[in-house]
């Protein structure tokens, strides 16, 4: 029988996720359907509910209905927990929801796998203290940087979320006047959503320099703005591509227990955006 999964978001046309799942699902002989799914805000739990009353496998979810998927999932993995979000979800037997966060896992993946890029006593600049950035710490502390600089337009929510890290690891927040007089950064990451909204990031020239690199969470047929100013600056860049697909790769073992390949799929989006 044909398994049917689906991503849920708002917006959600952008959403790459079809093309990665089939082509996972080609690759090792299985038969699914996987459609992208526009749910309004106000519906988002009713709307799962039906997905899965009516006989779906599992589900994406992605912005902005990570916290709310969080919210209704019956059990988390640790993962989910630490993030406070979840972007895939799976029904159990009896009914109950599980929610997992793969997001963090594909970070690591792509910078570690696909882009060979160490972050071992590296300085980090960690740019936004959301969902997304909350999802990927955990991640990229276990990697081993000498410290993580976070930085947010709301200087409070850096602060708080570097004090719910702390004790992982060498991380704190920082304010404008603080990146001001520091020296540059070896990663920078954005974890905001400025690049969806296809906006910059005002950031001093001195966080900044040609040995720096720079990763952006968020993917685009073209360069994002972030990654426009990195480049410009002399900076190696990448985007969140590998990290969509890396996650995915997670989430479809989590639904079907098999782990498919993910360089070929990167390569192939590469080449069609």
């Amino acid at each position: 029988m044909l398994k049917n999964f689906a991503v849920f978001g708002n917006p959600i046309k952008h959403s790459l996720s079809p093309i990665i799942h089939s082509m996972f699902a080609e690759q090792l002989g299985i038969e699914l359907n996987y459609e992208k799914c526009f749910v309004e805000v106000d519906s988002f739990a009713s709307s799962v509910k039906s997905f899965f009353d009516e006989g779906g496998q599992g589900l994406n979810v992605t912005v902005p209905f990570k916290v709310q998927a969080f919210q209704i999932s019956n059990h988390l993995s640790e993962r989910a927990k630490v993030a406070g979000s979840v972007n895939t979800l799976k029904q159990h037997s009896d009914g109950s929801l599980f929610g997992d966060n793969t997001d963090g896992l594909g970070f690591e993946l792509d910078l570690v796998k696909n882009l060979k890029w160490s972050i071992d006593r590296k300085n980090v600049l960690l740019i936004g203290a959301g969902g997304a950035a909350r999802g990927i710490l955990m991640n990229l502390l276990s990697l081993n940087p000498n410290k993580i600089h976070i930085f947010n337009r709301t200087p409070e929510r850096a602060e708080f979320l570097a004090s719910e890290f702390t004790e992982h690891g060498n991380i704190k927040s920082c304010l404008i006047q603080d990146l001001e007089e520091k020296n540059d950064f070896d990663f920078i990451i954005n974890a905001t959503s400025a690049s969806l909204q296809n906006t910059e990031i005002a950031l001093p020239a001195s966080v900044i320099s040609e040995t720096s690199w720079c990763y952006d969470l968020a993917y685009a047929s073209s360069v994002t703005p972030f990654l426009a100013w990195a480049s410009a600056r002399g900076a190696s860049i990448c985007d969140g591509l590998g990290m969509l697909v890396e996650q995915a790769a997670e989430s479809f073992f989590i639904w079907l227990g098999e782990r498919p390949e993910t360089e070929y799929v990167i390569d192939h989006l590469r080449n069609i955006n």
